[in-house]
């Protein structure tokens, strides 16, 4: 990894602590939001419904600490939901979408971030359902440090995903990743994890693709992503960049950013 550099405010290793917790304030509030309403439903006695609620959503999530599913049946479930959103769109290496498309969206994330994963399944189907396939436009997906707790780890679970992309198959292994997102801090992503989730992208040659983990030029991708997002300032993920494709790019912003943010953009560039 390169050295950390300053650019005149805050180090790399300095933004990534700010973002861990600013995420960590955001989801205390979100925590603390939900406490004053089980409280109010306790009181309220409904206390009987809320916790078969709870149990229902333990049954149905992905797969808690450990992340990957624990029934073939939910694997199922989850490889047919991300086929039916990325099937019949072309891919190549980190990108997701016809390579000629004029309007090009720069996805910064952690694929162990919780809030790059509610971005990835709540908002980012709609983008990619309205203006990928319409072949409007591309959407380019570049790691960034924040949640991952260890460097390392960071660096390995990145490097499988775009060892995925030389096979075009990058994004399958992403969708997959943040399907199936374990609890952070618990130290879920080992290698038989990094293994099972690329057992479930379709088409992967899964020989071609651990002799590609070795490549480099992947933890070349890895820093150069890291130069970039310091570069723009970022201090959290998803953070996003947005322009016509081959030309410059301007930053979109952090966070859970609505929809209309991103359709409002396309249309924008699209004009211009």
């Amino acid at each position: 990894m390169a050295p950390e550099e300053s650019d005149g405010d805050l180090t790399r290793k300095q933004r990534r602590e700010q973002a861990r917790a600013e995420r960590r304030a955001l989801e205390d509030a979100q925590t603390a939001g939900a406490s004053r309403r089980r409280r109010l439903q306790l009181l309220g006695g409904v206390a009987g419904i809320a916790v078969v609620a709870v149990v229902i959503l333990a049954a149905t999530s992905g797969g808690g600490k450990g992340g990957l599913p624990n029934t073939r049946h939910e694997q199922n479930a989850v490889e047919r939901e991300v086929a039916s959103l990325l099937g019949g769109i072309p891919q190549s290496a980190n990108v997701l979408g016809d390579p000629t498309a004029p309007v090009t969206l720069e996805y910064f994330g952690d694929l162990e971030c919780s809030i790059c994963q509610k971005f990835t399944l709540e908002t980012l189907p709609s983008i990619v359902r309205r203006w990928v396939r319409a072949g409007d436009l591309r959407i380019e997906y570049h790691s960034m440090e924040t949640a991952t707790r260890e460097p390392e780890t960071f660096k390995k679970q990145q490097i499988a995903a775009y060892a995925a992309g030389a096979q075009d198959r990058a994004w399958y292994f992403l969708e997959t990743f943040y399907h199936e997102q374990g609890e952070e801090g618990s130290d879920y992503v080992t290698e038989a994890f990094l293994e099972g989730i690329a057992k479930q992208v379709p088409g992967l040659n899964l020989t071609q693709w651990q002799q590609a983990r070795g490549d480099k030029n992947y933890l070349a991708e890895v820093e150069e992503d890291a130069q970039t997002a310091n570069n723009e300032g970022f201090t959290g993920t998803p953070s996003f960049l947005i322009g016509r494709s081959g030309g410059a790019k301007s930053s979109l912003g952090t966070g859970l950013l609505p929809e209309s943010t991103f359709s409002d953009a396309i249309e924008k560039l699209l004009k211009g």
